[in-house]
């Protein structure tokens, strides 16, 4: 899969050990950074990140900031973007079967490497279920449209 990592300060700890298994795996990375605890505003790198995505150059996105709320509140601003701030394995799994979220959100200061990667996995063995979800999924994308 083509994944796109962001990160700011809070969450460039747990974005590097990421991508290190992702890339692993043979997944295909683009960093935006941060690479190093410098200081960022988490919205620049958001923006930065979801643009690869709107402009379908990747599968999805993953965002990490201290929390995961500061990334997935800037995030969900961005037309086509859908983030989902993930706090365990079944909420990623339902992120993608049912929101088709393109963009999962993580807090490095919140969330350990192994349960990333477990939620990271539910969300990737996934697919978006379509049906009457894909109707709401089309109302909210009307939503950022506005």
């Amino acid at each position: 899969m083509k994944i796109v990592l962001g990160a700011d300060h809070g969450g460039v700890f747990l974005k590097n050990e990421i991508a290190e298994r992702l890339k692993a795996e043979g997944h295909e990375l683009y960093d935006v950074g941060v690479h190093e605890e410098t200081r960022v505003d988490y919205p620049d790198k958001a923006v930065e990140a979801c643009r690869m995505m709107q402009e379908k150059q990747a599968d999805f996105v993953i965002l990490c900031c201290g929390t995961g709320l500061g990334m997935s509140m800037a995030a969900n601003k961005l037309p086509g973007i859908r983030a989902a701030l993930l706090a365990d394995s079944y909420s990623a799994r339902m992120a993608k079967e049912h929101n088709n979220a393109n963009c999962l959100c993580l807090g490095g200061r919140t969330v350990g490497i192994e349960k990333a990667m477990d939620m990271l996995k539910a969300y990737m063995g996934a697919s978006f279920q379509g049906d009457r979800h894909a109707r709401r999924v089309a109302k909210i994308d009307a939503l950022a449209a506005k």
